[in-house]
This record gives structure tokens, C-alpha cells and sequence, in this order.
């Protein structure tokens, strides 16, 4: 067995940054920026009041002035001309200020009489205009790799970029195995149970940036396992679940060899997740996942989001560990390094009672992992642990 670091440098070293392909930008929510973007304009482009009320000359400006309005300037709609002295032009949110103004009396500080208005209320120092390119000017550049948030999304926008480089998502092929497995809504045998690991992983990896596709259920036979892996063609990745362990019926192993697999290595000194396999199959990286629903689960935020993360050319370490105050004692850890299924809250973390590999129910209320390395030794509560969110 191998550490988990050890594990998770050799699964790096299997994946490689994917290529760029161009989206609309409405489509580019989530992706991940393949190239630094340059705007286009300044924004504003023109220095605009940021209220409604009225634009003068601030040399102008004190209690009780007088001004007479000369025309409106609302979005979209400017005041052609210029503002003299003793003069004003009511001017709307967003509107471009006018030549010869300096200054937005807002409309709560000012009386008006017909064409006349009179600055009735303490007008302040601040002059209420934004300034041309105040938010940001022509030229100026969003960098990549960067994943893009909706707020970058209305910041490429504004820059007037319709469509954006983006990495490619990676392709994952998931294969459940076993003569176990039923899928979802089938009507699975007195010895049979529901396919669910797949699903799971699925929903995680695409949260995570991937396009995972789930491939028919492979049964115990080479030939059933052959056909997966045909299907799985053109994939980035390859997940297999169950059947990599050395069991009579365990046959991922031999198939995947049988068909060219280049093993990296195989078992991880994890807990759950001991059987773990990784190799490449051509272009393609592999991952044989255990079969326990809580394990596959636990090694997908361990070593596949990493993977993921090194195709989309983000950083690939894992999400960052936290830590927080133990809320019960725990004994000595065994000789692998162990994820708990924890609640994290208000600082306080609660590692469940039940940690066996087969618990979904444990696994749906967890928030966290807490992680122990091998041989920790007894904690108390109160005591600071590290824990991965997920």
C-alpha cells in the first residue's frame, strides 16, 4: 500500500491540462478561463451621475444657490450642450454628465419652482459622478486560469466580450461492475441491490467541472467488462466502480491490464478505500474505485477532484483542510489514514459514531471528513483536527 500523497502525485501525473475551445459568454458560467481576456472599453464610458437630481458647476455649489435648468439628460439619452455658469440640467441615474458640469445636486436637497431650483438642503462634498473609466479602463485584463463566477461573467460582459476561451471539460466514463447491481427504477433479484455509486459520482465530478457520462452496468465476465471499456472510448478518464479488488469475481484488474492498462500502482493506505487502481489506457487515465458506496464517494473528493482540476489548469490540490475543535473524544488511529464522516458546526466538529463503508445515510448527513493520519494518537475534545468540507 502506498500513502495517500503518494497516491494523488502518481493519479496528477496521469491527467494533463485539456485544450481551449471558444463558448458564447452566456454559456461560460462554471467554466474555467483558458486565456487572459482584455476589455474593451472603459467603463463607464463617460462620466456618469450616480443619482438623480440635478448637474451644475461645483464651484457653484452652496446653500441657498439658484440655478435654471436648461434641458434633461436620463441613460442613454445625453444633454447636447453645455452647462454655463448659473445653470443646471436635471440629469437621471447612469446619464452622462454634461460639459461645463462638475457636480449632482441631488434632487432631495433642492426645491424647484417651474424652470428654477434652489439648493435648500446641505449639499455634502461628495459630487455624485462616477468617473470615465472609474470601474475599469480599455486594455484592462481578467486573468486565467479562473473559474468563472456569475460576477465574472457580468464583469466580461460589460468589458463587451461576447465569447470567452474556455478549458475544454474533461470526459469521465463511469462503470459500475458487478452481477449485483440493478439501476434505478429496475427491479433488482433477492440478491440484488440499486446501482448508486455512479450516480453519485456523476453529480459530483460535473460538480467539480467534468462531463461524466454513466455507462451500462459491466457484469462479472471479461466480456461484459470489454464492452464497458469499448464504450468508455474517447473518454479522458475512466472510472471504474467495484470488481478491482483481488477477488475469484474481481475482474477489472485482469481486463484492464488485458486490454493495455499501464498500472501505476495499486491499494492506498486509506480507510475507507483501501483497493484502489490506477494506470492509462492510451490516451486515457483510469481509476478503479472500491465498490462500497462511502468509499468510491470518499476517494472521488480525495483523488478525483484533484485529477479534474489538473485537466481544467486550476491548481489540483484538494479543497483546503480546515480545522476545528473536536466536539467528542476519538481513540488512537489505526495504521491508514482515516476520513470520518463528520458535522461540522459553529466550529465544532462531531466525527458520526457509525464510520462503516456501506452507510449512505451517514455519508448524505456529513458535512466533512475528518481527517486522522495513520497512527494519530487518542484525541480528547476540545482538541483542533483538520477536516475536508465537502
Amino acid at each position: 500500500m502506498i500513502p495517500v500523497s503518494e497516491a494523488r502525485a502518481h493519479l496528477l501525473d496521469l491527467v494533463v491540462k485539456l485544450e481551449a475551445e471558444e463558448v458564447p459568454l452566456a454559456e461560460a458560467a462554471g467554466r474555467v478561463l483558458a486565456r487572459d481576456m482584455q476589455a474593451r472599453r472603459d467603463q463607464p464610458p463617460f462620466s456618469a451621475s450616480a443619482m438623480d437630481g440635478y448637474a451644475v458647476n461645483a464651484a457653484e455649489v452652496e446653500l441657498h444657490a439658484m440655478f435654471k435648468v436648461i434641458g434633461e439628460a436620463a441613460a442613454g439619452h445625453a444633454f447636447v450642450g453645455r452647462v454655463g455658469a448659473g445653470q443646471a440640467v436635471r440629469i437621471f441615474t447612469g446619464a452622462p454628465v454634461p460639459e461645463g458640469a462638475s457636480f449632482v445636486v441631488i434632487q432631495e436637497d433642492v426645491t424647484r419652482s417651474g424652470d428654477l431650483i434652489t439648493i435648500t438642503d446641505e449639499p455634502g462634498s461628495n459630487h455624485n459622478i462616477r468617473p470615465r473609466g472609474g470601474d475599469f479602463t480599455d486594455g484592462q485584463t481578467v486573468s486565467a486560469p479562473r473559474l468563472l463566477a456569475p460576477a465574472d461573467i457580468a464583469l466580461l460582459a460589460a468589458m463587451n466580450i461576447p465569447t470567452v476561451p474556455v478549458i475544454r471539460r474533461p470526459d469521465v466514463a463511469l462503470i459500475s461492475t458487478g452481477d449485483e447491481l440493478v439501476m434505478p427504477g429496475g427491479t433488482p433479484g433477492p440478491d440484488q441491490i440499486i446501482a448508486s455509486n455512479t450516480f453519485g459520482l456523476k453529480a459530483m465530478l460535473e460538480g467539480f467541472g467534468a462531463r461524466a457520462h454513466i455507462l451500462p452496468i459491466a457484469r462479472d465476465t471479461e466480456g461484459s467488462l470489454r464492452t464497458a471499456f469499448e464504450l468508455a472510448e474517447g473518454a479522458d478518464l475512466v472510472v471504474t466502480i467495484g470488481g478491482a479488488s483481488v477477488g475469484d469475481h474481481d475482474l477489472v484488474g485482469k481486463v484492464a491490464q488485458d486490454l493495455g492498462l499501464e498500472r501505476s500502482f495499486y491499494k492506498v493506505a486509506m480507510r475507507p478505500g483501501k483497493p484502489l487502481m490506477a494506470g492509462r489506457m492510451g490516451a486515457a487515465a483510469m481509476v478503479g474505485l472500491p465498490g462500497n458506496p462511502v468509499s468510491a464517494m470518499v476517494c472521488g473528493h480525495v483523488f478525483l477532484a484533484p485529477m479534474i482540476r489538473a485537466m481544467l489548469g486550476l491548481p489540483a490540490e484538494t479543497a483546503q483542510l480546515r480545522t476545528a475543535e473536536l466536539a467528542a473524544a476519538l481513540p488512537e488511529n489505526g495504521p491508514r489514514e482515516h476520513y470520518m464522516r463528520a458535522q461540522a458546526e459553529s466550529g465544532r466538529l462531531t466525527a458520526f459514531d457509525n464510520q462503516d463503508s456501506s452507510l449512505l445515510t451517514v455519508l448524505a448527513e456529513a458535512n466533512a471528513l475528518l481527517v486522522r493520519p495513520p497512527r494519530d494518537r487518542a484525541r480528547a475534545a476540545g482538541e483542533n483536527v483538520q477536516y475536508l468540507p465537502i
